[in-house]
Order: C-alpha cells, then structure tokens, then sequence
C-alpha cells in the first residue's frame, strides 16, 4: 500500500508538472502572438506616418513640382494607402484582439478611400473647369482622415495596448498614429485651395501640346451600355467599367470618374493613361438602385483640356 500510495503520488506530481508545462506554453505562444501582432501594427502605423508627412508636405510646400509630378507623386501616396489597408485587413489576429482589429480595419478603410479620392479629384482641382467642386470634395476627404485619427486614438491605440498589458507583456505599446496634421487647419476648403495654387501649373497651365479625354465606352457586369435602355440583374453585386481614351499627346494622371444612378454618386479613378492609349476602371455601384434609372457618367477634365463634351454621357439602365 505504501509503495502504491508513493507511485500514485509521484504519477500525480508528474502529472502536475506537465499541466504546468502545457499551460506554460500555451501561454508563451499566446505571448509571443500578442506581441507579433502588436510589433506588426506598429510597423504599418510607421511605414503610414511617413506617408502622411510626404503628402502633406507637398501639399504645404509643392517646390518646383508642376502638375503633371504633383498629381503622380498623390496617387503614389494613394497607392501606398490601399497597401497597408490590405496588410491591415490580412493580419493575423489574435482572438483577444478582435475589437482593437475590427476599428483598426475600419481605421485605415477610411484612410485609403479618403487618399483614393483626394487622389481622384486632384487633377480636376488643378485645373480651370470644375476645379472648385474638385477642391472642396478634397477638403470633404480631410474629415474622414480626421475620423480615421480619432478612432485610432480613442479606441485602437488604447484597446491593444490594454490587451497586452492584461497579459503581462510589456514594452510592445504600440504607437500613436496621426495621419492629418495641425488639427483642423486642413478641413478648411480655402487652406486647401490656397495650398493647391502653389503648385507649378495650377492656374490652368499644362505641358505642350494637345490635350484631352474620351468616354470610349460603359458597362454593367460586362453588358454594354448604349442608346437603348438595357436591363441587370439588381440581385449580383453591381460593378460598372468605365473606359477612356486618352486622346491628346502627354500622358495623364491621376483621372477621376464619377458615377450617378438613382440617386447614388460612386467615384473611382485611373492612375495614369499613355497617349492614344485607353485605360478602364471598374466602380462598385453601392446600394444597387432598383426599377430604372439614368446612369450618369463623366470623367474628369486634365489641365489643358480644352474641350469636354465627350467627357461625360448618359444611359438609360433598369435593375430588375
């Protein structure tokens, strides 16, 4: 009995230590996922400010930058928004750090669609026809940045770092993230305008030659679109394609294209067309109207543009 009650003692001993042992590195592989997620924010959060600071420095102080650099150093700026929002979106995430991921995914959501427009309306602003409807849409996009701020300040920054500290983990803090400088001072639609005036060009000047865009065709989830009414499907997910033609001697950046139906305006933009070259963009139409509707599309004017008819055109569309 007493060699029996010594084993079971020590099985029960044994059997302790490797609970203990299990539970330990559950827990440090819990750790070392805490702090992985964690070091993995706070390189985009980094790799974001930096982008913030080139854009905005441009902004305040374009240098000998004319248009034509201005609007392609934007829409890298822009481009490098919709990267991190993808590397923000594919993270690993941790399940105690579900919350702090669904703001930050909503966070830099924010931050790419507002890049992506101001990036979209940027050469019509520094133009002549609609260039002040443009500036103020930028100035528009200055309040999600602003958004985007607060949510990482008041419930991002502080959600992760309290998941970390509930766990003991010190030293993983990630940092603070302020993607619109100087406050409020942006969201004003004359700072924006005086700020976009000082770039070489603004004033309506282009680079020789000829200049100007085409409305080469429409479609609907791959149906053309022309004189007759045509019918979709309201069930899918509606996408419409926009081509344009780039019909004057200089390459063109940063196009912006506009889609009204029913109601709803949804916006998109082509990074760079060639001349002679047609380029498209595919815009979501989101919510999809319903019964029919005139769809209208219009492409933004570029600096130098001197006719515009064939910039925009109408189509009649019924979603069943």
């Amino acid at each position: 009995m007493l060699r029996r009650g010594l084993a079971l003692g020590g099985g029960l001993v044994v059997l302790i230590l490797i609970v203990l042992g299990v539970k330990g590195c559950l827990d440090a592989r819990a750790n070392r996922e805490l702090s992985d997620y964690a070091r993995n924010v706070a390189q985009i959060v980094e790799e974001t400010d930096q982008t913030s600071k080139a854009f905005f420095s441009k902004l305040s102080d374009p240098g000998s930058l004319s248009v034509t650099e201005f609007i392609a150093e934007v829409n890298a700026d822009r481009s490098a928004m919709d990267n991190y929002a993808s590397r923000i979106d594919g993270l690993s995430t941790p399940g105690d750090m579900s919350d702090a991921q669904n703001a930050l995914e909503l966070t830099y959501a924010l931050r790419s669609s507002a890049m992506t427009e101001i990036a979209a309306k940027m050469s019509t602003a520094l133009g002549d026809e609609g260039s002040a409807k443009a500036t103020a849409s930028i100035a528009r996009q200055m309040q999600k940045l602003l958004a985007s701020d607060v949510l990482y300040a008041s419930v991002v920054q502080p959600d992760i770092d309290g998941v970390l500290a509930d766990n003991g983990i010190a030293d993983s803090d990630v940092p603070e993230s302020v993607f619109l400088p100087d406050g409020t001072k942006w969201l004003d639609e004359s700072t924006v305008s005086s700020a976009l005036s000082t770039i070489s060009g603004s004033s309506g000047e282009a680079s020789s030659g000829l200049h100007g865009l085409g409305l080469m065709g429409v479609s609907i989830n791959g149906t053309e679109l022309g004189e007759e009414a045509v019918g979709v499907s309201a069930e899918e997910t509606v996408e419409v394609e926009v081509s344009v033609q780039n019909q004057g001697e200089s390459t063109e950046n940063g196009i912006g294209v506009t889609v009204v139906a029913g109601g709803t305006e949804v916006q998109g933009s082509i990074e760079s067309i060639a001349a002679g070259e047609t380029e498209s963009v595919s815009i979501p139409l989101t919510p999809t109207p319903s019964g029919e509707v005139s769809l209208e599309v219009k492409v933004d004017t570029v600096p130098g543009e001197e006719v515009s008819e064939n910039n925009e055109k109408s189509y009649t569309v019924v979603f069943e």
